[in-house]
């Protein structure tokens, strides 16, 4: 209770952001510039691993829908006057030859990977933007900051992350790990069910000023979820809001989503 009473306290009166386009207030006791850093550093850990898709269509593909979404964010942002929070980013789009994860994700600072095998379930370049534009919205919301400062306070509590790296680099590593997504299984989403829908709500969003139609993002979660033939849904399911929940919540939004929309 007490360290519940500790996080309420922060949360209210101390280290506060606003997440974009929801508006919610989340935690905040790591600067973008340290987990971007991190970030960077093990991603370009995963590239190297690999193996990177040589399939040059479908790789010109997830870099060209990349750079529309980045657009799309770079002008959202702009026109909120929050430009500022894009700071140090240095956006990537890769795709990882992998026939078996179905799975896709962004770390803090744009750095984007997508596996081969969900390009099926994608279908065509429009299901590539649902998933890119949800994958950013973890970004641009600072899903990832957000975690690892709630990590960072119930370890070590109000110890700076340079104080938490001088204690226990281990532990602030795992803590990072998990914070953006990859603990044990790397590239696994674990956000939460809010951090989720409202990756949903954003991507919507950011698809529909890249100039895709989201009208097609649920159509994509119907086609994951007939995919999953009623076994375990793939990983990059299995933190999200039901399927009859993501769908209605998308159809809700999708009058906002619309007015942003310029085919």
């Amino acid at each position: 209770m007490k360290k519940f009473a500790l996080l309420s306290f922060l949360f209210f009166f101390l280290g506060c952001a606003t997440v974009p386009v929801t508006g919610r207030r989340q935690l905040d006791l790591v600067s973008s510039s340290e987990i971007n850093t991190m970030a960077a550093t093990q991603y370009q850990e995963v590239i190297k691993k690999g193996p990177l898709s040589t399939n040059q269509e479908q790789v010109a593909m997830i870099k060209r829908v990349g750079s529309k979404i980045q657009k799309a964010v770079e002008q959202y942002m702009a026109q909120k006057g929050a430009s500022d929070q894009l700071a140090g980013f240095a956006w990537e789009f890769n795709l990882i030859q992998d026939d078996k994860t179905v799975n896709a994700w962004c770390m803090p600072g744009g750095k984007v990977a997508f596996y081969t095998a969900i390009l099926p379930i994608c279908k065509d370049e429009t299901g590539i933007a649902v998933v890119m534009g949800h994958e950013v919205a973890h970004a641009i919301a600072n899903h990832g900051r957000e975690r690892m400062s709630q990590g960072l306070l119930q370890q070590f509590g109000l110890s700076t992350l340079g104080s938490a790296m001088g204690q226990n680099p281990t532990m602030t590593r795992q803590i990072f790990m998990e914070a953006v997504g990859m603990g044990a299984n790397l590239g696994m989403l674990k956000f939460s069910r809010t951090h989720e829908s409202e990756a949903d709500h954003i991507g919507l969003i950011f698809m529909a000023m890249a100039g895709y139609d989201p009208k097609q993002a649920p159509k994509f979660w119907e086609r994951m979820t007939a995919g999953s033939n009623g076994q375990k849904p793939p990983e990059f399911m299995s933190t999200h809001p039901s399927d009859e929940t993501r769908i209605k919540d998308l159809n809700a939004w999708m009058p906002e989503a619309l007015q942003f929309y310029k085919p």
